[in-house]
């Protein structure tokens, strides 16, 4: 892990952020004689409307310390640094690194980590810089490594206040819907399971730098200091929830008796849908998550 802390005078007064518009932003990218690349999903933002919508939407203030991943050429991380007490920004392309080094140089509380955030330990992150206290999240996600990259800061138990990140537009939906729409899956009752999900604004192509062929989400996350359901196995109703979307257009019963991750018998599996009151037709699609965990509860409390 390579640290780059940007030890400089920060500016006592606001500063004018140099980013976040096209002219700033194609000037530093050839000063650099940056290449985008594909496989980072790279697209940055040239909106300052949006900047200040996420900003406000994840509520930074001068206490917080926020995580910022894939912080790109550093924008967004400008107007983190005026705003938050100190913003650790994770950047896999060291070829942003030296771009970084010159666009943050005015601030003293931000600390930039080349490396792969799915790889870094962000508990000991938060230990060092925030004393164990919760942090903010704010990200700019490419499609390909959302769901990962939000699965796992909720299930490494990492003590976030909330997560707002920018996010393709579909699946900004997939997180927020609920049963009986054709989005609803199960990113949309894991999400629900650890956070209240609202769509902060919806972004056009023409916002970013390149631009992407799919309209793109602003979502906030807030963390549930509790989950809003009681279930004994949460891993079971998890792999409860795989099965059924696995294969969304058979039954529920159907899809819980085909998969590998689970040992029930097609008997025991019938008798705890029973059990919920819910017809031997019904499809995973149509459960809430509160059946869902009332579920996993009947097959830990009979099998």
């Amino acid at each position: 892990m390579v640290y780059h802390n940007l030890k400089r005078k920060r500016k006592e007064n606001h500063m004018q952020n140099k980013l976040g518009n096209p002219k700033e932003t194609i000037e530093i990218i050839q000063k650099y004689q940056f290449v985008f690349q594909k496989k980072f999903g790279q697209n940055f933002l040239i909106d300052p409307h949006v900047l200040d919508k996420i900003i406000t939407a994840a509520g930074i203030g001068p206490e917080d310390c926020v995580l910022e991943i894939g912080p790109g050429i550093g924008t967004m991380t400008q107007y983190l640094a005026e705003h938050a007490r100190q913003v650790i920004a994770v950047e896999i392309d060291a070829n942003l690194i030296p771009i970084l080094g010159e666009t943050l140089k005015d601030y003293s509380n931000v600390t930039v980590i080349n490396d792969d955030i799915l790889k870094v330990d962000i508990n000991r992150l938060v230990d060092e810089h925030n004393g164990g206290k919760p942090i903010k999240v704010v990200a700019n996600l490419p499609y390909y490594i959302t769901t990962p990259i939000i699965m796992g800061l909720f299930e490494s138990g990492v003590p976030i206040d909330n997560i707002t990140v920018m996010v393709q537009k579909e699946v900004a939906d997939r997180m927020q819907v609920g049963p009986g729409s054709k989005d609803y899956g199960a990113l949309s009752l894991a999400v629900q399971y650890y956070a209240s999900p609202y769509i902060v604004a919806n972004v056009p192509p023409n916002c970013f730098i390149p631009r992407p062929n799919v309209g793109s989400a602003v979502i906030r996350l807030t963390r549930y200091k509790e989950p809003p359901v009681r279930v004994t196995d949460p891993a079971l109703m998890f792999r409860l929830i795989r099965a059924s979307f696995n294969q969304r257009r058979k039954t529920l019963q159907n899809g819980l008796n085909n998969s590998p991750e689970l040992a029930y018998t097609k008997e025991n599996i019938a008798e705890a849908i029973a059990g919920l009151g819910l017809p031997a037709s019904v499809r995973g699609e149509a459960l809430t998550l509160e059946q869902f965990a009332a579920l996993a509860n009947y097959f830990t409390e009979h099998f």
